[in-house]
């Protein structure tokens, strides 16, 4: 439930029916991220892969726009061998190396070596017995919240429970994971349905919530 689609990822453009819809205003920006914001953002994900994909994006995203990383999406994709942790884990430093010069992904060192090493603390859960999915459901015990803004301004950057999601995963071995990192992830991955309550999507996601089981 919930997995980003894999390939063909934008869709046709909207009807003008469709583009009239009330949006949060931050997907108002140009027709990839009303598409992003209409499809996926706060669609509950309990898919492993889809999980390591956008806690990839969201790390990356630090210090810049998500425009910018959604138009690098599809080379994330390529780059990091379709987010299969079991690939990314064995990337060695001559790999690496040829990732930072790549322009299809944002050429930060530190970023993308903690795309591997989060991998390998990914296949480290697993051999625990665990999932990303149940490490990240268990800081809303398995329900999203839903806090009910009616303006951008009230939407924090950060709550108690990305707090809390930080210190799990990095006691778990993962970098790049900030609060304000987990609070995106949260928000994209449906933890907490930040869609504001005026947005034509916000009761949708609500329904879908109801349905979660990580």
């Amino acid at each position: 439930m919930g997995t980003p689609p894999t390939g063909g990822r934008y869709h046709p453009p909207m009807s003008a029916a469709e583009s009239a819809l009330p949006r949060c205003p931050w997907s108002e920006g140009s027709a990839m991220e009303r598409d992003y914001h209409d499809r996926e953002w706060g669609v509950p994900v309990v898919d492993e892969r889809a999980l390591f994909e956008l806690l990839t994006l969201e790390g990356a995203q630090a210090g810049l726009a998500w425009r910018t990383i959604l138009a690098k999406r599809d080379g994330y994709r390529e780059a990091f061998a379709g987010f299969d942790p079991a690939r990314v884990a064995r990337f060695d430093a001559r790999r690496i190396g040829r990732l930072v010069g790549n322009p299809a992904i944002v050429r930060h060192r530190g970023k993308i070596e903690s795309v591997v090493s989060n991998a390998r603390a990914l296949l480290a859960l697993h051999r625990a017995g665990s999932t990303l999915a149940a490490l990240a459901w268990s800081v809303v015990d398995g329900t999203p919240r839903s806090p009910r803004y009616r303006s951008m301004g009230e939407v924090p950057a950060r709550t108690a429970y990305s707090d809390a999601l930080a210190k799990l995963l990095r006691a778990h071995g993962f970098r790049f994971v900030g609060s304000t990192t987990c609070q995106a992830l949260m928000q994209a991955a449906g933890l907490t349905n930040d869609h504001l309550v005026a947005c034509h999507r916000h009761d949708t996601v609500l329904r879908l919530g109801r349905r979660v089981r990580a």
